[in-house]
C-alpha cells in the first residue's frame, strides 16, 4: 500500500477558516447551513426578556401564592441561564482557533446543549417536589392574578422564540433555546387555564396539579435534547446521516475499489466533519475529483468539513484500516 501523503486534505490547515477557499476538495456549498450573524443580538434580547419575566413571576407568585405560576418563573429562570449558555457557545464557536485549540471553540455549542438539558431536568425535580408537598394541602390561590401575569409569559415566551426560530432548524445549540421558548409558552398558557379553573371553581388544587403538568412538559420537551447532545459529545454520527447511505455513494464512485477508516462526527451544532481513506487501483484521481466528492458530501449529507486520505491500491494493507 502507498499512501499519497501529498494529496490528504484537511481543511483545518487555515486557522483563520476561510469560507471561501476550495483547495483540495473542501467547499461550503448549499449544504452548509450558517445561522444569521445577527443571533449574538437574538440571545441578548431573548435573554433580556426572559430575565424580566422571571423577576415578574416570581413577585406576582409570591403575592398570589401560586405554585404554578413559580413552578413557572422557575421554568423560565432555567431558559434564561440557558439562554446565556448558548449565548457565549455561540460567541466561542467564533473565536479563531489557536495552536491548541486547533478547531476552535466550535464544540461549545454542543457541552452548551447539554448542560441546558442537564439543568432543565434539574429545575423539573425541585418543582415536582413543592407540588406535590402542596398538594395535599394547597393554599389560597389568586387566580386572576396567576391569569394576568402567566399571560404576559404566553407573550413574552412567543416573541422570544419568534425571534430565535430561523436558526434552530440547523443548529441544535439555537433548536435547544428555541424548544423550551415554545414550550414556556404552552406551559404559560397551561397557567392561565388553571387560574380560570381556580377563579370558576374555588380549586386551589389546581395549582400545584399544573405544575406537575408543567414538570412533564418539561422532561418530555428535554429529553430528545438530552440524548442527542450526548450522542454529539460522544462524537456520534449525527442525527440524519445515514453512515451507510455516505459509505456506498463513496463505494460508488468512479476508480474506487476500496473504503475504509470512514468516521463521521459533529464539530459542532452546526458542523460536521468526515475522514476516510479512499483506495484506488493506481494513480491519483486528481484536485478535481476532490472537489466533486467534497460537494457531494455537502449537498447530500450535510457534512462540510471532509478530509480524504487517497491510497494507491498495491496489495500492502492500510496500518489503520480497522481502527
Amino acid at each position: 500500500m502507498t499512501q499519497d501523503h501529498g494529496h490528504q486534505h484537511s481543511d483545518h490547515d487555515h486557522s483563520d477558516h476561510d469560507h471561501g477557499h476550495d483547495h483540495h476538495g473542501h467547499s461550503h456549498g448549499l449544504g452548509h447551513s450558517h445561522v444569521p450573524t445577527n443571533f449574538g443580538r437574538a440571545f441578548a434580547l431573548t435573554t433580556a426578556l426572559n430575565l424580566a419575566l422571571v423577576v415578574v413571576q416570581v413577585v406576582y407568585g409570591l403575592i398570589a401564592d401560586s405554585m404554578a405560576l413559580l413552578a413557572d418563573a422557575g421554568h423560565n429562570f432555567g431558559d434564561a441561564i440557558g439562554l446565556i449558555l448558548a449565548w457565549i457557545a455561540y460567541t466561542l464557536g467564533r473565536v479563531k482557533a489557536t495552536e491548541r485549540f486547533t478547531y476552535g471553540f466550535r464544540s461549545a455549542s454542543i457541552l452548551s446543549a447539554f448542560a441546558n438539558a442537564v439543568l432543565l431536568l434539574v429545575a423539573t425535580g425541585a418543582i415536582v417536589w413543592e407540588a406535590l408537598r402542596r398538594i395535599s394541602e394547597p393554599p389560597e390561590v389568586a387566580g386572576v392574578t396567576v391569569m394576568i401575569v402567566a399571560g404576559v409569559g404566553v407573550v413574552i415566551n412567543g416573541l422570544s422564540a419568534w425571534i430565535l426560530m430561523a436558526g434552530q432548524k440547523n443548529d441544535l445549540n439555537i433548536r435547544g433555546a428555541y424548544l423550551h421558548l415554545i414550550a414556556d409558552a404552552a406551559v404559560s398558557v397551561g397557567v392561565v387555564l388553571g387560574g380560570a379553573v381556580i377563579v370558576a371553581t374555588g380549586w386551589n388544587w389546581v395549582d400545584p396539579a399544573v405544575s406537575l403538568v408543567i414538570a412533564a412538559v418539561i422532561v418530555w420537551g428535554t429529553w430528545g435534547l438530552l440524548r442527542e447532545s450526548f450522542e454529539l459529545s460522544m462524537q456520534a454520527v449525527p442525527k440524519g446521516i445515514a453512515l451507510g447511505e455516505v459509505r456506498s455513494y463513496l463505494e460508488g464512485l468512479p476508480g474506487i475499489t476500496g473504503v475504509h477508516h470512514l468516521h463521521v462526527w459533529a464539530m459542532s451544532t452546526t458542523e460536521n466533519a468526515l475522514t476516510v481513506h479512499l483506495v484506488f487501483p493506481a494513480g491519483h484521481p486528481g484536485d478535481a475529483f476532490l472537489t466533486r466528492v467534497s460537494d457531494a458530501l455537502s449537498h447530500k449529507f450535510r457534512i462540510h468539513h471532509p478530509t480524504i486520505q487517497i491510497e494507491i491500491a498495491d496489495g500492502a494493507p492500510c496500518a489503520i484500516e480497522n481502527h
